[in-house]
């Protein structure tokens, strides 16, 4: 959400902005907008101080007695009462309408995004790890024989195309290694851990502004309600319509949910394996900091979301993304590429974004300054840490043997009962 007093003050340089994001002379409507909200703002106050007015004649006249002036106001007044409900009226649809137009506009982008128009156009920031030699083709993941809990033909039979139902040491691998990143982000980089819901109100996805551009990539009940595509919406709506104390920030949470995509956008995409899946499990990072503390903040949870990938022994490389590849809600996105060796390539396993104040305004979440300064605004982050599904994947592919079994990252045996590896049956040894 944008402030229009910024807009107002410098239409050349939120144009410059939007251009940044393909977009063109966005000032124009929304100050047309503006100036149409303002003008109806002014006639409904007008048409009520005029209502006021002839309210107090209409006791003058009753006072002095003069009933031919108190019937005529009288009657001025009840005509009065449709236009003044109409002025408001009118004042209220101008309102929505650039409510609207301003909730359809994406964040400013940070000046250091480079420009881009896709992901071809990321850029490089480090790389760590090296992807393994092997002796053999090495096969994806829904290949292995060691991944046979890996079981899509039923989940298809109870759900559809992109489910998987999870078996054996498939189902336990996966939860170990939810346990695993929760108690690295809890024990050692200081996240409270959280249990959110998983159905939200139109609200929150406003908020966190999956609402109202981004419905269709979303699941709704019937009752109205909207199953979360990732915890970022429950956890950074938790200080919405708040003010904060200065001593209160940062907050910084964690929690471990499944995520529901309808993944309109992908059709098409990954559609072999659990790369792309309409229900997921992730682990998700969550910060609320003052202004100043922002830009240090992604940093650090950029080196949380690396260390579970440096535990695991995982090779990864991290990119800043471009301006054509950044989400419409983020300032400035790094993601983290874990190595497939079954796609040869690597593949995004987390996105750690910077908000900037932009979710804050849609949620009117402020912070008291220490200085006892106005409130202002928070900045709000988040990143995956990681997507559980995702790591998996890379777990299997990476360890993978020439006997179609998986050795186990050392990082997940206290996770495991001491278990190192899964056989080509399937079972945990």
């Amino acid at each position: 959400m944008h402030d229009i007093r910024i807009i107002r003050d410098d239409p050349h340089a939120f144009d410059a902005a939007m251009a940044r994001r393909g977009l063109s002379g966005v000032s124009e409507d929304v100050l047309a907008l503006d100036a149409a909200r303002r003008a109806a703002i002014h006639a409904a106050e007008t048409a009520r101080a005029d209502q006021n007015a002839a309210a107090k004649e209409i006791g003058a006249a009753k006072a002095r007695g003069d009933d031919a002036a108190f019937d005529r106001l009288r009657a001025a007044v009840a005509d009065g009462k449709a236009e003044v409900a109409a002025q408001e009226q009118a004042a209220r649809e101008q309102d929505a309408a650039l409510t609207d137009l301003l909730l359809g506009l994406p964040n400013v982008l940070a000046p250091d995004v480079p420009d881009g128009a896709d992901e071809d156009d990321n850029v490089e920031m480090h790389r760590r790890g090296t992807p393994p030699d092997f002796d053999f083709p090495p096969v994806e993941h829904y290949q292995l024989p060691a991944a046979r809990g890996l079981d899509f033909e039923t989940a298809a039979k109870l759900s559809g195309s992109r489910f998987v139902l999870l078996r054996g040491a498939m189902a336990r691998l996966h939860r170990a290694l939810a346990q695993f990143m929760l108690d690295l982000h809890t024990g050692e980089h200081g996240l409270t851990e959280a249990i959110t819901p998983v159905l939200v109100r139109d609200e929150a996805m406003v908020g966190t502004n999956q609402l109202p551009k981004f419905a269709e990539d979303s699941y709704r009940t019937e009752e109205g309600m909207w199953l979360i595509p990732t915890s970022e919406v429950t956890l950074t709506n938790t200080v919405r319509e708040s003010v904060l104390d200065a001593a209160d920030l940062p907050i910084r949470l964690t929690a471990h949910s499944n995520c529901f995509r309808s993944e309109a956008g992908g059709a098409g995409k990954d559609t072999a394996g659990m790369l792309r899946q309409h229900q997921f499990e992730k682990v998700e990072m969550v910060s609320i900091v003052a202004p100043e503390d922002s830009e240090a903040e992604q940093e650090r949870m950029l080196g949380c979301a690396e260390a579970v990938l440096d535990r695991l022994g995982l090779a990864y490389r991290t990119v800043k993304l471009c301006t054509g590849d950044t989400g419409f809600g983020a300032r400035r996105t790094y993601d983290i590429e874990v190595w497939l060796p079954g796609q040869d390539r690597y593949r995004e396993i987390s996105s750690v974004s910077t908000c900037g104040d932009f979710q804050a305004r849609r949620m009117n979440a402020r912070y008291r300054p220490a200085d006892g300064g106005k409130p202002a605004f928070v900045h709000t982050l988040n990143g995956s840490g990681l997507a559980v599904g995702r790591t998996l994947i890379a777990v299997l592919e990476n360890g993978q043997t020439a006997d179609g079994g998986v050795a186990l990252p050392q990082a997940l045996s206290a996770w495991l009962g001491g278990k190192t590896r899964i056989t080509p049956e399937g079972d945990l040894a």
